[in-house]
């Protein structure tokens, strides 16, 4: 097949469109940021009207760019930011409210009452999520109780509810198509993981009419086509997956036991564990990882709060580096951290310590220690805490990991990937195209339309940049683990309350 696939990529801060080709290389690609409210504090809101203009946009530019027409496009897939809701009008089209963003906390309260009441582990148990502000639900809920005459209209059923997908395809067919996929349904706590389907009682715990609700399909299928308002008439739209899962199947992990790390400003960590669900005991999440055909692969997953923040930390607040690239360079000017060990639970400690009174905090500072062994240390300190990720999931789904494939920005520092290899005792494994999680998109829509024959292909079509494998002297290692965890020790007994 002749042509090319058009991946649309929504993300928190920007919308993104990049072309690909059969090769699957990147022929052309647009961005542009939108506008982020914060009304209140703990608040955060987008504007869905300005997300589809600006998306459609940036669809039409990576077009122009590349001097392609419409109809070379053979497919369109999605990659959105998660948990993010709109609710609308069905007749009008209009929003009634911004979107709720997934960083957004109004909901905090709420989600506490709900796990005093003793609701939290048959929601995890349905849901393989944790009762949080994070996720969709109690921000459906917020909007239908908070808007005037929301609740009314829902029950008229004169609403509809979606996630950026769902959103994004409704507009892109004129009204035609109200779905989403199995990714993005599992992140709204309204989703049985077991079932595939929305659960009654979680409708009935969020207060959330059915009529409001998506259709769940799979993630590589035609849904429909295109209107003349969005590029031209009849364009299959083929793929959606939300951003995380999108970036573990354009990484290839299709066998269970392979693992993607994306690091970012935090990292998200997702294990392939099959076909069948598991809850986690370590305080981990369990998603649909995506569904092909009949076939439904789970994951497991793990949230970093701070990963390159802590290095953005060095350069902003501490500024012993004027750019987050000389951080490398700085820390090889010493053989080791010289026993420092920097913790940087600015945010609170997540998986699999869930400590949220933890702080920042720095171990082992002498009159020798310099800049270079602070920096060393807070790039060992996002290895670290990918390392105690990884342990809880081995421990939760007891599938020993071969490799790490990883992506994102700070992979292309070979101090921090090669200390990570060593840390873990496994090979880690970078790619030479790390936009993975479009290209994930772009895979699933080509799949559904035979633009790729099948996973082989595609599977043919991801390279090796580079492969870190761990070090022999296993002792300075061991040592070094047993530090961090004196840290984190430490910094917990620091944490509790001595009131």
């Amino acid at each position: 097949m002749e042509g090319f696939i058009l991946a649309l990529d929504q993300g928190t801060t920007s919308c993104r469109a990049l072309v690909f080709n059969r090769k699957g290389e990147i022929v052309s690609s647009a961005q542009k940021e939108f506008t982020q409210y914060f009304p209140q504090s703990g608040w955060v809101e987008h504007d869905a009207e300005e997300i589809w203009a600006v998306q459609s946009g940036m669809a039409s530019e990576a077009l122009a760019r590349a001097g392609i027409r419409p109809h070379e496009i053979k497919a369109i897939g999605i990659t959105n930011q998660r948990e993010t809701v709109v609710v609308w009008d069905k007749n009008t089209g209009k929003p009634v409210s911004r979107a709720i963003v997934w960083q957004d906390k109004r909901t905090a309260d709420f989600c506490t009452r709900l796990k005093k009441a003793g609701h939290q582990e048959w929601v995890r148990e349905k849901t393989g999520l944790v009762l949080d502000a994070y996720f969709s639900g109690t921000k459906v809920n917020w909007i239908l109780d908070k808007v005037p005459g929301a609740r009314q209209k829902a029950e008229a059923g004169d609403l509809l509810l979606g996630t950026i997908d769902s959103w994004l395809i409704w507009k892109m067919t004129g009204g035609g198509l109200h779905i989403t996929d199995t990714t993005n349904a599992c992140r709204t706590l309204l989703f049985n993981i077991h079932t595939l389907d929305w659960d009654p009682e979680l409708l009935e715990l969020f207060a959330v009419p059915a009529s409001m609700l998506p259709r769940v399909r799979g993630s590589s299928e035609v849904y429909g086509h295109t209107d003349s308002g969005f590029l031209k008439e009849g364009i299959p739209i083929s793929g959606i997956a939300g951003d995380q899962q999108a970036a573990l199947f354009g990484q290839m992990c299709t066998q269970r036991g392979m693992v993607k790390n994306t690091y970012g400003t935090g990292c998200f960590m997702l294990m392939n564990i099959g076909d069948s669900p598991i809850v986690s005991k370590n305080n981990l999440l369990t998603s649909v990882g995506w569904t092909l055909g009949q076939q439904t692969t789970y994951v497991l997953e793990g949230s970093i709060f701070i990963a390159g923040a802590v290095v953005q930390w060095l350069r902003d607040s501490l500024k012993i580096i004027d750019g987050s690239a000389e951080v490398e360079a700085l820390a090889s000017t010493v053989t080791d951290t010289d026993g420092v060990y920097f913790v940087p639970a600015f945010a609170g400690l997540g998986a699999p310590h869930w400590n949220q009174e933890a702080r920042g905090s720095i171990f082992g500072l002498t009159r020798g220690s310099t800049d270079a062994h602070i920096a060393r240390a807070a790039l060992e300190s996002i290895a670290y805490q990918t390392m105690d990720v990884l342990k809880a999931m081995t421990a939760d789904s007891g599938i020993p990991i071969s490799e790490l494939r990883v992506d994102g920005g700070a992979t292309v520092n070979d101090l921090l990937m090669q200390f990570q290899s060593d840390v873990l005792d496994t090979t880690t494994v970078r790619p030479k195209i790390v936009e993975t999680t479009v290209m994930g998109a772009a895979f699933l829509a080509g799949l559904a339309v035979g633009y790729w024959d099948g996973l082989e292909e595609i599977e043919k079509l991801w390279q090796v940049d580079r492969r870190f494998t761990p070090t022999k002297k296993r002792a300075k290692i061991a040592e070094g683990i047993r530090g961090w965890y004196r840290a984190i020790g430490a910094l917990e007994h620091w944490a509790k309350d001595t009131d």
